[in-house]
């Protein structure tokens, strides 16, 4: 998707090699611009490290002391210094930066890899190629060469013709409806991929039913009500770790009588008093009037007596609160909390061996063609075998659904609609794979069509162009491309999201981190380009970078295999050099 504009202010680019004079051009041209009385915000790329101000100055030094985000004021202007020591900003994050209501025009010098209208720069001197043959979004070209091409050319060095363009382009951005002037509207054909995720959630919502199950059964299911705490955690103060309890008031003493030894589980029915000290293990409770343990490895025992001559003690010190950590009917979850591990333990240590959640969501899985072969059997001519629903079957597995296989269904379309119907009389959701492209004249098409109510979409997307979603008989219905690739990431892009709702989860879109690629990335602009990849993290830094896992060809199954993340480009980018930052889709825990 090229972007034309933000917030209805018109965008236009100089794309040109180093040392060309992108900025002496800029800064010839920009008064000649302005004393037209257009008001223009300017936004420069620059591949390398640099400081806005100055060594010394007062706004350096507190940057540099660590001030993440720096604004600096004064009567004529204000700057606002952001550190991204992580990964560089999204452009467009960094052009929504740009007081808009202030502007007629934004102005950007650099970013010739990302997909907006640009006027390229050439000087025969340089020696560079042509940028304008492979980039869509270049509407006019300055030059110092004699030029044969379809779109507007100028002399690089003629800046009122220069001038000209710029405003008869402003005035054309300026004058189109508001519709027309924002990022381009996409064609009915196409959805982006965020626009398929919010139709699909729009039109899903969650199951009612509940079950209340034993609580070593509900990994991966998600809570149907609020649980609050029935009991204080912990139960009673207790020691903090291995050492000796003593009272607050009698730290400084030299010597303690020791007069009994606490295990865990176990209690002291009397009081301390003053000089006396109590051997305690972590996790025990606190002997009556002792608030203050001292670590055992401070401790200088002798006999029966114990001193803690070389040790800083302060009163309170090492000792858990009753309470402490939750009090009772204290809020610990909300309904629609996806239980895990950690989710478990919490609910088991408030003494709870069931929970409510939401009933597991049953899914009816098939795929479709004669063409299509169970594996185990001898793989007749013109055959392939059945690997989308085992790769279906087993993402549902990992999201703890219940699987009804309907196994494959022959090309028969009585067949088709017999099983569809009885799998939408018991079954939450319903996915099949294949013959959901456009062009298809699958027997499948014709019984949606009569039963249900489904829409064959195209998305802007690679691998996973088409799509289809829907309902048969209120049951909702995905059906996903025949790739084997583009199955996987179709499900993760669109499925996943909606059953997890389904589901009653309230945290169900994917997890997107940021990371450094390694090498050139190429993508098609326009369309969201999804790549195998692998991530790594760097020891020292922390810092995660990532590289493809080779040939990307959507029917290539065992690149999914080798891959632990997805490698998402944007529609506004066709490439992604080495050293750049870059989304990824970790996989881990989702096929």
């Amino acid at each position: 998707m090229t972007i034309k504009s933000i917030n209805n202010v018109p965008l236009l680019g100089f794309a040109a090699y180093s040392g060309t004079g992108k900025t002496t051009l800029l800064e010839a041209l920009l008064p000649k611009l302005t004393e037209t009385g257009l008001r223009i915000g300017v936004l420069k790329h620059a591949h390398h490290n640099f400081d806005v101000d100055k060594p010394g100055k007062d706004s350096y030094r507190l940057r540099k002391a660590g001030a993440s985000q720096m604004l600096i004021s004064s009567r004529y202007r204000h700057a606002l210094m952001t550190e991204t020591p992580d990964s560089e900003a999204d452009f467009e994050h960094l052009l929504s930066r740009f007081d808009h209501q202030a502007l007629d025009l934004i102005l950007v010098e650099g970013c010739k890899n990302i997909a907006f209208p640009k006027i390229e720069l050439n000087r025969h001197v340089v020696g560079k190629p042509w940028l304008h043959p492979s980039d869509d979004n270049i509407i006019a070209i300055a030059s110092d060469s004699e030029l044969d091409v379809a779109i507007p050319t100028m002399s690089i060095n003629d800046l009122d013709a220069i001038k000209q363009f710029i405003l008869d382009y402003a005035k054309s951005r300026n004058a189109s409806s508001p519709a027309a002037a924002c990022c381009d509207t996409l064609s009915p054909a196409f959805l982006s991929v965020v626009q398929g995720q919010q139709k699909i959630l729009e039109a899903i919502s969650p199951i009612n039913a509940t079950e209340t199950i034993a609580l070593e059964r509900a990994y991966g299911r998600a809570l149907a009500e609020d649980i609050s705490s029935p009991i204080n955690v912990p139960a009673y103060t207790n020691s903090a770790m291995d050492g000796y309890a003593i009272r607050g008031e009698d730290i400084g003493h030299d010597q303690f009588d020791v007069v009994a030894s606490i295990m865990a589980g176990h209690g002291y029915d009397k009081t301390l008093t003053k000089g006396q000290a109590a051997q305690i293990m972590t996790g025990a409770p606190m002997p009556d009037g002792a608030d203050t343990v001292v670590m055992r490895e401070q401790a200088i025992v002798d006999g029966e007596r114990v001193g803690f001559a070389n040790a800083s003690i302060k009163q309170g010190q090492n000792v858990r609160q009753a309470g402490e950590d939750l009090a009772i009917g204290q809020a610990v979850f909300t309904s629609g909390t996806l239980l895990q591990a950690p989710e478990m333990g919490m609910i088991a240590s408030l003494g709870m061996n069931t929970v409510s959640v939401k009933r597991a969501l049953r899914v009816a899985v098939f795929s479709t063609g004669d063409e299509v072969q169970a594996p185990g059997t001898p793989l007749n001519a013109n055959s392939i075998y059945d690997s989308n629903r085992y790769t279906i079957m087993a993402m549902l597995q990992k999201l703890g659904c219940e699987i009804v296989d309907l196994g494959i269904l022959e090309d028969n379309e009585a067949v088709m609609e017999n099983a569809i119907v009885e799998a939408s009389k018991s079954a939450d959701l319903i996915i099949t794979s294949g013959g959901v492209s456009v062009g298809d004249a699958d027997f499948i098409k014709n019984v949606l069509e009569k039963r249900g109510s489904v829409d064959f979409w195209r998305i802007n997307m690679r691998p996973g162009r088409p799509l289809a979603f829907g309902d048969i008989s209120d049951v909702p219905f995905f059906g996903l491309p025949g790739n084997p690739v583009a199955v996987m990431v179709s499900f993760i892009n669109f499925v996943e999201p909606a059953i997890k709702k389904m589901q009653g989860v309230s945290e169900f879109e994917p997890l997107k981190v940021s990371a450094v690629a390694t090498e050139s990335l190429r993508s098609r602009q326009g369309r969201t380009e999804f790549s195998r990849g692998v991530y790594e993290i760097d020891n020292i830094t922390g810092q995660l970078s990532v590289k493809t896992t080779g040939k990307q060809g959507s029917g290539i199954l065992r690149s999914m295999s080798e891959a632990n993340c997805l490698i998402e480009i944007a529609p506004h980018i066709d490439t992604v050099k080495p050293g750049e930052s870059v989304t990824i889709i970790p996989l881990q825990g989702r096929i």
